[in-house]
């Protein structure tokens, strides 16, 4: 796990933050994917509550680019085969019933509302969105997964899944856990590399966003690479 601070099981927290008790009364939308996945779990085992076992379950899933099979998933300290089952066909289910239906990225925001739900992440990830020509998202994969405060990563790394999808386009996004909005010497570096090569290969680099939970800044916005 990322973060090695011991968790309160969700059973101490006020009625109302718990998970279950939180979908009802404001909808998915305002649960984030440990709580989503703890109410999929829905208990824990000894010695390892509920929150712990999702949030080793969602480390896990970050760092996987495709579905994992149902092994995989069973493999991990907590899940067997029920639970293991459970969390597959979830993931299937979704891919099937609302992976088909694309996105389209038209400004910032837009890549933002596909993101956010990694802004809660302890580390860095470097997120990829391969695009069709008509700027529909074909696919959103993390990348890498680097440090508290910094990411590593290269553009063969960034292209690689890109090239694969077919894509005419692609923006990548990555999270600031600090929650400041600032691009480091670093970020501008990879967003260099990354235009360079984006036109050897000759794709579209629509945008690079730093997001927060609450907020995101544009490389495009703040006219990093050009006029679209």
């Amino acid at each position: 796990m990322e973060n090695n601070k011991k968790t309160k099981p969700y059973a101490s927290l006020p009625f109302e933050e718990r998970p279950r008790e939180k979908l009802l009364a404001r909808g998915a939308t305002s649960l984030s994917d440990c709580e989503l996945l703890a109410i999929l779990l829905n208990t824990g085992i000894h010695g390892k509550n509920v929150k712990e076992l999702s949030g080793d379950l969602l480390a896990f899933l970050d760092k996987n680019k495709e579905i994992p099979s149902v092994r995989e998933i069973s493999l991990l300290q907590g899940l067997g085969p029920s639970k293991a089952c459970a969390v597959a066909a979830m993931l299937e289910f979704g891919r099937r019933r609302y992976g088909s239906f694309s996105a389209r990225i038209k400004k910032p925001c837009d890549i933002f509302t596909l993101v956010r739900h990694y802004a809660d992440r302890k580390q860095e990830r470097f997120i990829s969105l391969s695009l069709n020509g008509a700027h529909e998202v074909l696919a959103v994969r993390i990348v890498t997964i680097g440090l508290v405060d910094k990411t590593i990563v290269h553009p063969r790394e960034v292209f690689a899944d890109i090239i694969q999808d077919r894509a005419a386009a692609f923006c990548v996004a990555h999270n600031h856990p600090s929650g400041q909005l600032y691009s480091s010497p670093e970020d501008e570096e990879i967003t260099f590399r990354l235009h360079s090569a984006s036109r050897i290969l000759g794709l579209h680099f629509v945008d690079h966003i730093i997001f927060s939970e609450n907020n995101w800044w544009s490389f495009r916005e703040n006219g990093k690479l050009g006029e679209l």
